[in-house]
């Protein structure tokens, strides 16, 4: 028992002088995967912290489905992080593992010029269109009334998004995950104190409702991006991280593109696919039949980031390790973090399947929500494993800097695949919502075997970045 409370605390100090070139597997997934599942859990409870307090609000069906219809958009937001973290871990991972610190901290600084410039687009965008891309999405003209400042805070502080997924992915290249999470930590903290400060109101603070859950948000991730700058620049030391590295490279930002892009399309793909999925529940199920998807959505995405802060132990591996030129430790890491991804995943759709309906009960007591968000999770639930392998292979993949392979292999699983299903299902075969839910298992099922296809092509170990 000493020995397992003296390796999490080992697990949560966040020490930088791992060789994971050469340390023992099992003791470098955990020592990687640990962090990152803690990371992405409290992702995961950002979105649960708004959703349960709004969804004791008056109008609760309202807020649900904005803060639902929210978060698909800002797919496309975390779509184009992830895709930038993505290549920051693998370009990172691999001059660490080439032991260059000097290009890996320029690599570093270059990927969050890129970010904001980004970001700024973003913003603009979002809060100029929100009214248009809501009424796009199905959401009431009541609802849109309702809560339309909520998304206009979020997407007007999309750069904080941006940011901490970007600067995490740079904490996971260097292989100190346990920054990424103590970040998230401190981030999700300010939130859940602030969360029910302004939307319900204390002291001299007003109630602001839905308002105060949009601010509580934007300003935990703020405060959180502030914290992981401050380790960034002064607590590093297997990159050397200086602020004029910050000035365009046009050398840089070349190669930095040139592996983000493919990647955030990958992720614009998917999320783009949820946005069509959530237009179709919207309008085949209105409010009720929305807030009850986004809630089954929700609850569902808390187990599976998890699974993908598992799997993004896969990523950091294999750019470490193709940087080492140890092609077999590259596989083997593969093959134990699979079999973790699928136990991991296995308890949750096991946990859905049996509680789910508690666990929706918890936030929001409205009957016809919780039935329609009970049949989604159930129907979903059952491609659980599926997802767990798929998204290893995935992460394999972009470790590798091979990401082109996964964004072909969403284009046809979600575009040529779930939209068309989910669309044949709901109207054609007439059964609405249930289309959406039935689609989603399938579409992620076939994803997973096209990505055991392309793996075992093995062409992605031998990409160069």
């Amino acid at each position: 028992m000493k020995n397992k409370i003296s390796f999490l605390k080992e697990v949560i100090s966040g020490k930088e002088d791992y060789d994971f070139t050469a340390i023992d597997l099992n003791k470098a997934i955990l020592l990687l995967a640990i962090p990152m599942v803690l990371e992405l859990v409290l992702e995961s409870v950002f979105a649960l912290v708004d959703l349960y307090f709004v969804g004791h609000l008056e109008k609760s069906n309202l807020a649900i489905q904005i803060i639902g219809l929210t978060e698909s958009v800002n797919t496309i937001i975390y779509s184009i992080s992830i895709g930038l973290s993505v290549a920051a871990t693998a370009i990172v991972s691999r001059r660490v593992g080439e032991k260059k610190p000097i290009k890996a901290g320029k690599v570093a600084m270059q990927s969050i010029f890129v970010a904001l410039v980004i970001s700024l687009v973003v913003s603009v965008f979002g809060v100029l269109y929100t009214e248009e891309l809501f009424t796009f999405l199905g959401a009431s003209a009541q609802s849109r009334t309702y809560g339309v400042m909520y998304p206009k805070i979020i997407f007007g502080s999309s750069c904080f998004i941006i940011l901490i997924f970007l600067i995490n992915g740079i904490f996971r290249g260097i292989g100190n995950p346990a920054l990424a999470m103590k970040s998230l930590w401190f981030a999700n903290i300010c939130n859940i104190i602030l969360c029910p400060i302004l939307i319900n109101g204390w002291g001299i603070i007003p109630a602001m409702g839905i308002v105060g859950a949009a601010l509580a948000t934007a300003i935990g991730r703020a405060l959180g991006v502030f914290y992981q700058l401050y380790f960034l620049f002064f607590k590093m030391r297997l990159v050397i991280i200086k602020l004029k590295y910050i000035k365009p490279s046009f050398e840089l930002i070349t190669s930095l593109i040139k592996v983000a892009t493919p990647g955030i399309m990958q992720y614009v793909i998917a999320s783009c696919s949820w946005i069509f999925l959530s237009q179709i529940v919207a309008k085949t199920g209105g409010e009720n039949g929305s807030s009850g998807f986004q809630t089954a959505i929700r609850i569902m995405m808390f187990f599976m980031l998890p699974a993908w802060g598992l799997s993004n132990a896969t990523a950091t591996l294999v750019g470490l390790n193709l940087g080492a030129k140890n092609k077999e430790r590259v596989r083997e890491a593969i093959v134990l973090t699979t079999k973790y991804s699928m136990i991991f995943l296995g308890l949750a759709m096991t946990l859905c399947l049996v509680f789910g309906r508690q666990m929706i009960g918890f936030f929001t007591n409205d009957i016809a929500i919780i039935e329609i968000a009970y049949s989604a999770l159930k129907i979903v639930s059952y491609g659980y494993l599926f997802y767990g392998v798929g998204m290893v292979l995935n992460n394999v993949f972009n470790g590798a800097g091979d990401t082109m392979t996964p964004t072909w292999i969403n284009f046809i699983g979600f575009w040529l695949i779930q939209i068309p299903l989910a669309y044949i299902l709901s109207y054609t075969f007439k059964l609405n919502t249930l289309g959406v839910f039935i689609a989603i298992p399938l579409a992620e099922t076939l994803i997973t075997i096209m990505s055991i296809i392309m793996y075992r092509r093995g062409k992605w170990i031998n990409v160069k970045v």
